[in-house]
């Protein structure tokens, strides 16, 4: 699959109000990315490269915040 606009805007609740910020995280874990979802306290799957970079974009553009701390709850 690639990054074409259906591909990547099934993921625009990333980058979308209300407050990406406080929903998600770009968690940096060693060399790479990967999408945080803190409400379910999980990585969320986004797919092939293409696509990735470009939610990847979208949310930083938005101010989704990139950590190198664990984002999530401990879980139980």
């Amino acid at each position: 699959m690639g990054a074409g606009p259906d591909a990547v805007e099934r993921f625009a609740e990333l980058w979308q109000a209300p407050a990406p910020a406080l929903r998600w995280a770009i968690w940096l874990v060693e060399s790479e990315a990967v999408v945080f979802d803190r409400d379910i306290n999980c990585p969320v799957p986004i797919g092939d490269g293409a696509t990735f970079a470009e939610v990847l974009r979208r949310m930083r553009a938005a101010g989704v915040p990139d950590c190198d701390e664990y984002p999530g709850r401990p879980c139980s």
